[in-house]
């Protein structure tokens, strides 16, 4: 059941190997003369055919972005990785390769087909968004357990199935189990599923099913509970909940009635002349106090709601603006080079080859200076948001007026604020670390693109 590793050295899927298979699975006679010319460009392609190249990993397709069709069959990957800028892919073959775990097909949403047949995968997950899918095969790998078919009931869709080959497949109610679990089924291993095989498959689980149902419409309710209150929440604008706004308990008297659980001699008090009424009194006074820390903290929320989202909007608009220029500026490189490269594939003169490919070297590094400026621009702008003593004096603020809290609940609140200010500049951080690193990887591999088609263009071939 596993994939061997052929005579051949294990391969990198890189620029080279991607243009020649996009060459070669293009148009062919006129069109596809004039195609490999022009250049085509990875964007547009809707289909890639990769099988049987000894492939290792997945790697430098972020530039398909419009793939709906990918063959990776007959390879030796070992982990599903690299895809998660193929949103669009509809259809997707991994069979016939090494691969141990499903993962990295979280963004694949449209997802409709999907073959992992012949690996070594031993346990049915991580598919949850790909709720789309109708066609998984999963037959030759090494399940064998038959609760993996229950996760399969979330995808509403599944029409057609393959397990065969899995040590699952030889239990002897294996066939009935599955037509019981997925009565929407129609297809097992390549073979329709009768109705009559339905009904007794049926017939023997039902217990099983209703109980399973049972539980499952309990699960769906208080999902459609859970919604319901937040978005009942959401409309009269109670959203911000008292665990976020770090005031839990504290609408009404739940604090008061903890610190005196335990309190046995404030309980003996309590029985003096005079005494039940003063505490009482106290009781009330302090239960206001603790509402209006409640609704102060709820609109202290609301505040920092605002300001993350008009900080999250800034972010966001200030990405976009980046990104536009980028494209600005690549649009009018991309015109300006398929001009430049067919006017040097035109030219019959050596020295004037020469020239015109220096010349498309310096645009090459001009974009590139033009596009590193850009992204340091971008840089430059959110660290000004990474300003941990304006954040600290913040929190110094709140605790100022947090004074009237009784000292263990204060020191509880401060600390937790404290800490949720903590993660929040850390994830900002980070997030912007991360996404200047991506960018600055697709900078670096569409320059390396650039200019590895320049370097490939042979003055001899022109010439001829």
């Amino acid at each position: 059941m596993n994939r061997l590793y052929n005579s051949m050295e294990p391969r990198v899927m890189d620029d080279d190997m991607l243009k020649l298979a996009v060459g070669d699975q293009g148009p062919q006679e006129e069109a596809g003369q004039l195609a490999k010319q022009e250049g085509i460009l990875f964007k547009d392609v809707l289909s890639l055919q990769l099988d049987f190249r000894n492939i290792l990993r997945i790697d430098n397709l972020w530039q398909f972005e419009n793939l709906r069709k990918l063959q990776l069959n007959n390879n030796i990957i070992e982990k599903i990785e690299g895809l998660e800028n193929l949103t669009h892919l509809v259809w997707l073959d991994l069979s016939f390769n090494n691969i141990e775990t499903i993962e990295g097909l979280d963004t694949l949403v449209n997802l409709e087909d999907l073959s992992l047949f012949n690996n070594r995968i031993s346990k049915i997950d991580s598919l949850d968004t790909l709720v789309k899918l109708q066609v998984l095969s999963l037959g030759n790998n090494r399940i064998d357990n038959m609760m993996n078919i229950i996760y399969l009931r979330r995808f509403k869709c599944l029409r057609t199935l393959s397990l065969s080959g899995n040590p699952i497949s030889e239990a002897e109610d294996y066939k009935m189990f599955i037509c019981a679990y997925l009565a929407d089924l129609v297809y097992l291993d390549f073979r329709r599923i009768d109705d009559h095989t339905k009904e007794l498959a049926e017939a023997k689980h039902q217990y099983s099913i209703d109980e399973l149902k049972h539980r499952e419409n309990l699960m769906q309710a208080r999902l459609e509970e859970e919604q319901a209150q937040r978005e009942e929440l959401e409309k009269h604008k109670v959203c911000f909940c008292p665990q976020t706004a770090f005031v839990e308990h504290l609408n009404g008297s739940f604090l008061f009635d903890s610190m005196y659980a335990e309190d046995s001699e404030g309980n003996k008090l309590s029985y003096l002349p005079g005494v039940s009424e003063l505490l009482e009194t106290y009781k009330d006074k302090f239960v206001i106090i603790c509402v209006n820390i409640f609704e102060y903290g709820l609109k202290q929320q609301e505040k920092r709601k605002t300001e993350l989202d008009t900080f999250s909007e800034c972010v966001h608009e200030a990405i976009q603006e980046n990104q536009e220029q980028g494209k600005r500026k690549i649009a009018r490189f991309e015109e300006k080079h398929l001009s430049s490269l067919s006017a040097i594939r035109e030219e019959s003169e050596l020295p004037n080859i020469e020239k015109m490919i220096l010349e498309c070297s310096a645009d090459i590094s001009e974009l590139f200076d033009a596009l590193m400026m850009l992204e340091m621009q971008l840089v430059e702008q959110l660290e000004l948001f990474v300003d941990k003593d304006t954040i600290v004096n913040a929190v110094g603020a709140s605790h100022d007026i947090h004074l009237l809290k009784i000292d263990n609940r204060e020191d509880e609140l401060v600390t937790r604020i404290n800490s949720w200010c903590t993660r929040l500049v850390d994830k900002i951080h980070k997030d912007e670390i991360m996404r200047n690193r991506r960018r600055v990887k697709e900078i670096n591999q569409y320059i390396d693109h650039m200019q590895s088609e320049l370097d490939n263009l042979e003055c001899g071939d022109i010439l001829d």
